[in-house]
């Protein structure tokens, strides 16, 4: 039985990949983000130990105490936190010193190489859960119309547009306008403001980068998406084949087809 670190951020995901993890004969030693992290690894992980995330020298300090070789970085972190009144250690500030450029890709890649110069490993995040992939087509049962097939089409390549820039994940449109970019703001915001500026009809893209590295940042949708694209009435929601996660399928997918929101998913050359 082998031992896994799990650096665990917020959501249902962290205590989703610690179970699969487990299953499969590892024990799990889990250091959730203060304030981040979902209580459903309480039952699951061999060790919880919260940490702060700007404390990143004593992060990699427990994990060699530990004889921890391996993690695998899950769940969502607001990034915000390091631009914030977080305190950040020595060795973080160095580290984000030393990036030529502080978005996404360049601060987590920093992470993944600084714990690769102590003999860490961090794992793709899709390790022990790439059934949570959807296959290409439809989600839910209806399949969209001809208008929403375009808008899914428009915000799909529009989306992986702005993932090449590493901007964000998430564009929202309407009748092939765009009503907004995901940024460091996050996705619930952006759903929020498409709402504000288009009203109802809305369809979200949400993708992988062009040359999405899976040992971070695969996009992710679920319940709490899906809810907030419930509000501003939305008609669809498109996301990337086998490089999306969906959390909590069946109940995603009842919800979705409860709500009139179609669901599909698109391979990268689809649209093209």
């Amino acid at each position: 039985m082998s031992k896994i670190g799990l650096i665990a951020g917020r959501g249902k995901l962290p205590a989703i990949w610690a179970a699969s993890a487990r299953d499969r004969g590892h024990d799990v030693y889990a250091f959730p983000i203060i304030e981040e992290a979902d209580e459903g690894l309480k039952n699951i992980a061999k060790v919880i130990k919260p940490v702060n995330v700007g404390a990143f020298d004593n992060l990699i300090n427990i994990l060699i105490e530990n004889d921890i070789s391996k993690v695998v970085m899950i769940g969502k972190v607001n990034k915000t936190r390091l631009f914030g009144k977080t305190r950040l250690d020595a060795r973080m500030q160095q580290m984000l010193a030393n990036l030529r450029e502080l978005n996404d890709d360049s601060i987590l890649l920093g992470i993944v190489n600084e714990l690769k110069k102590e003999g860490i490993e961090v794992l793709k995040q899709s390790t022990f859960i790439e059934d949570l992939f959807p296959t290409p087509g439809p989600v839910t049962s209806k399949t969209p119309d001809d208008s929403l097939l375009e808008d899914m089409k428009y915000a799909f390549k529009l989306a992986r547009g702005i993932g090449g820039l590493d901007i964000g994940q998430t564009v929202l449109v309407k009748n092939r306008a765009v009503l907004a970019v995901e940024a460091i703001e996050g996705t619930d915001q952006a759903i929020k403001r498409a709402g504000e500026l288009g009203g109802a009809g809305a369809t979200m893209a949400k993708v992988s980068k062009p040359n999405q590295d899976f040992r971070f940042d695969i996009p992710t949708v679920g319940l709490t998406t899906l809810r907030n694209l419930i509000k501003i009435k939305a008609r669809g929601l498109v996301i990337e084949a086998g490089k999306t996660f969906i959390v909590d399928r069946e109940e995603f997918i009842e919800t979705a087809e409860a709500s009139g929101i179609t669901v599909m998913a698109l391979e990268s050359a689809s649209p093209e």
